[in-house]
């Protein structure tokens, strides 16, 4: 299958790339080291063999103390904590590396994007495909999208409640990709693509949901403010965008107690200052834009962000009311 048209006008550096994982492993690289350092010419000083139990307790030890003073996420210290002291204790049970091969092989297949960007497989249930369903009913000319959508537990359902809609999933773990394309392959409103979701053209599509982690979310929310047509549709499942709040949020009643944070994009700030005539907030003008706030589309009226707005608003409008009164005056 193809993939998706990519958007040329996306910056890459965007996206979640493996930096992340680059720095953890060079945390763990620092205390492996930090140990090696001092026990190995302890040890060989002293003519005794390195006991490797310990130092692997050890370099846990150091890399857990390490992850702990720079503030890395609860699910890094554990794995910092835990890696050296397992590594040695599967090294001892002398297993063909073969098998670790195929392991590794096998979780390419399906946990690709966990590796390249933190994104792990994560399968949504057929409650939230139900709740999606009802979400969108009333959403005209649907375009949906499922960013990650593994082997198309939402797709499939979509397809059959929604026949007018037109339903698109990307993927990149080869494994479930193969899954859901031969899930969707006999549904004529579904399409099915292999890629990258940071090179799909959001602009496209009118609905956009996303069930991945929290790592990739606020880049994802910039893409789809930067491509996104206002009154367009995001939703995340059970991951909201940092610091962004929500429109809406839907909760369902299924085991796990999902959420499905809802967020309208709106209007674009170059649209904005493209239609602007007298020059505010331009490209000749920066500071002048940043003074601009952003137009909620679902409101048919602006709300005042600070009490001076309120002020500043009634004083235009009377002098505009008092310039036309006088031009009138001054045709009579």
């Amino acid at each position: 299958m193809p993939s998706p048209e990519p958007d040329n006008n996306t910056d890459l550096l965007h996206s979640p790339q493996t930096r992340p994982h680059v720095r953890q492993l060079a945390l763990q690289c620092a205390a492996t080291f930090a140990v090696l350092s001092l026990a190995w010419p302890y040890f060989s000083f002293r003519g005794e063999a390195l006991p490797w139990p310990e130092t692997a307790l050890a370099i846990g030890g150091v890399a857990l103390l390490i992850s702990t003073l720079t503030h890395q996420p609860w699910w890094w210290r554990l794995i910092h904590a835990l890696f050296a002291p397992l590594a040695w204790g599967i090294a001892a049970l002398s297993i063909d590396p073969g098998w670790f091969l195929l392991a590794f092989l096998l979780m390419l297949l399906v946990y690709r994007g966990a590796i390249s960007g933190q994104i792990p497989l994560y399968l949504s249930n057929s409650a939230t495909a139900t709740a999606l369903a009802e979400l969108t009913s009333e959403q005209p000319e649907m375009r949906f999208i499922d960013l990650g959508a593994g082997i198309g537990s939402i797709l499939c359902p979509l397809a059959k409640t929604q026949p007018s809609a037109h339903l698109s999933g990307i993927e990149n773990a080869p494994g479930t990709w193969l899954v859901g394309y031969l899930r969707t392959i006999g549904l004529a409103n579904c399409k099915w693509f292999w890629g990258d979701i940071w090179r799909v053209n959001l602009a496209e599509y009118n609905v956009v949901y996303a069930f991945l982690s929290p790592a990739p979310m606020s880049a994802l929310w910039e893409k789809a403010q930067r491509e996104m047509r206002p009154g367009s549709l995001f939703i995340s499942n059970s991951f909201p965008v940092p610091g962004v709040e929500a429109s809406r949020i839907v909760e369902i009643d299924d085991a796990r107690q999902t959420r499905l944070y809802c967020y309208r994009c709106r209007l674009k700030p170059d649209a904005v200052a493209g239609n602007d005539n007298h020059g505010l907030g331009s490209a000749r003008n920066p500071k002048r834009l940043e003074n601009r706030r952003e137009v909620d589309l679902d409101c048919p009226l602006r709300q005042a962000e600070q009490p001076g707005d309120i002020s500043i608003g009634l004083a235009a409008r009377h002098q505009t009311k008092h310039f036309g009164l006088s031009l009138g005056q001054a045709e009579i």
